[in-house]
This record gives C-alpha cells, structure tokens and sequence, in this order.
C-alpha cells in the first residue's frame, strides 16, 4: 500500500487512533509544507462533550460528517482559523485537529504570513499559527486532504511516518470545558513546536 493509501486507512479509524497515526505525516498547502507533530481527538454526536459535533450536525460541523480525510475548519475568537480533518467511517462526526507542526518547506513565506516575528520552531506552534503558515481559511472547508487536485494535501515518506510509539506522548486536550481528563492529545516527544499546556474550565 502506497502511503496515501496508508493514510487513508489510517483516518478510518477511531478519532483516538487516528490521531495517533497522523503524526509524522506532512501537510502541504499554498506552498508551505509541514510535519505534523501535536493533534487532539474529537469524538461524533453523543460522544464527546467537547466535540463541535456532539449535539447534532449542523451547517457549521457539516464537513466533520463527510468521509474521512474532509477538511473541517472553522473561526473562532473573531480572528483565528483552525484546520481538522474528518476520521472515522462517514457520518460519524470524529476528527482530529492538527495543532501545531514543524516548517519543513516554505520557511520564509509562513514566516512572512506570521503575525509577529517568530523562529522557525514556532512558525506553526498552535492551531491557528498552523493555519496562518499555511494560509487556510474557509474556502478550505469540505477539501479532501487526500485528493490528488486538493489545495491541501497530506502525505508521509517512509523516512518519517508513521513515529515510533516511543516518541509519542498523550495527555488531555488544550483550552477546553468538556471531557477536560480525556488523554485525547497527542504529541512527537520533544518537537519545539509543541504547544505549551493550557488547561480548560471544567464545566
């Protein structure tokens, strides 16, 4: 199996495992690639508390509910975009969503995007520093990651895909209310571009 076979079969799975799996793999967009190296899980309708998806589907969540590898991304503070890509089987409402990943193509032109200046490590520490190296936004949402004419596109090389379970590291999800205890976040062990832990308001 090629690796975007891999990846496919990879995002078929369970939110948690999926998540896992993405690790390591690359994203490209608008002429930036990056590794990805932090992700958090989120579960379908009646699963997860913290899921935008937990109630119901609506207009806004509506990309959650598309076949695996569908872009969701959406606004939030009135001035940042988040990218999430769909997983599980269609209809089930799980993604994951890509919190930070290290430059590896296009340094200078995601350090021209950023909104102040930054190394090189932290170009795209965060999900909306991800989104802004890579200039997505909501004419993203409903793209594939895994079509070939996507404007964004994942990938993997043998060389680093998928990480060795040793240098993977799992804790709670960042800066949420709900489901605050769940070990949903998933991290490459000693990448700069980590977030720092944030936690959330237990409701």
């Amino acid at each position: 199996m090629d690796s975007t076979g891999s990846l496919a079969a990879a995002l078929a799975d369970p939110a948690p495992t999926a998540a896992r799996l993405l690790l390591g793999a690359l994203l490209t967009a608008n002429d930036v690639t990056v590794r990805i190296v932090e992700v958090e899980a989120y579960g379908g309708v009646g699963e997860d508390p913290a899921s935008h998806a937990y109630r119901s589907r609506s207009e806004r969540n509506s990309p959650m509910f598309g076949s695996p590898g569908t872009v969701y991304v959406y606004f939030t503070y009135g001035m940042h975009w988040c990218a999430n890509v769909a997983c599980g089987p269609a209809g089930s409402a799980a993604a994951v969503l890509l919190r930070a990943g290290e430059v590896i193509g296009g340094n200078e032109l995601a350090s021209s995007r950023a909104r102040s200046r930054l190394s090189d490590a932290k170009l795209a520490s965060g999900p909306a520093r991800l989104a802004r190296a890579l200039r997505i936004d909501g004419t993203f949402n409903g793209c594939s990651v895994l079509t070939p004419d996507s404007p964004v596109r994942l990938t993997a090389s043998e060389s680093g895909w998928p990480i060795s379970s040793d240098a993977v590291c799992s804790g709670p999800r960042i800066g949420i209310r709900s489901a605050t205890d769940w070990a949903w976040r998933f991290w490459v062990e000693g990448s700069p571009a980590v977030s720092s832990y944030r936690a959330g308001i237990r409701r």
